[in-house]
């Protein structure tokens, strides 16, 4: 079954879906740009104690993202995000794979992130999708919420200092 057949189906999703909510005080422009600039994403993608490396990232529908999260073990993870929605600055859709290289080897789960408009700044909404229960236990069974929840956190402390102009980025 392919990732579009899975979300297709119209079966009930309760139980394939994991969602987490996060309000930033920064204005979703900020959010958005720290979701899908390459520049952006080695300063907070990925729970506490991993480092990310992009090798490619293309964010238009179509585009790729291909990148590496470094464990704190020294475990590489190789990962594959293909676009299939974007939506300058309210919404990014795409699939997620484990990968091998450019080979994806691992069930894909589908993201949506909606960013909202809030009276403190943004309220992103961050769904993920996955084509059976079991798919969604196995990855809660890897601590995928609290991973997920450790990344928000970290974007959080970034765009605040984006905000500030602390960020030692080049833009």
């Amino acid at each position: 079954m392919t990732m579009t057949e899975f979300m297709d189906d119209g079966t009930d999703t309760a139980g394939r879906e994991v969602v987490l909510e996060r309000v930033f005080d920064e204005p979703r422009e900020l959010v958005f740009d720290a979701w899908t600039d390459p520049r952006h994403m080695a300063h907070w993608w990925g729970p506490r104690g991993f480092t990310t490396t992009t090798r490619e990232m293309d964010v238009r529908p179509g585009g790729r993202w291909r990148f590496v999260m470094h464990a704190p073990d020294g475990t590489d993870y190789d990962n594959l995000i293909v676009y299939l929605e974007v939506v300058r600055p309210e919404r990014l859709v795409y699939d997620h794979a484990d990968a091998d290289g450019d080979n994806e080897v691992a069930p894909a789960f589908r993201v949506t992130a909606r960013f909202h408009e809030h009276e403190r700044g943004t309220r992103l909404t961050f769904r993920l999708l996955f084509p059976t229960a079991e798919v969604r236990r196995a990855m809660m069974d890897e601590r995928a919420s609290e991973g997920g929840k450790q990344t928000l956190e970290r974007l959080a402390e970034y765009v605040a200092t984006l905000n500030a102009g602390a960020a030692d980025v080049d833009l």
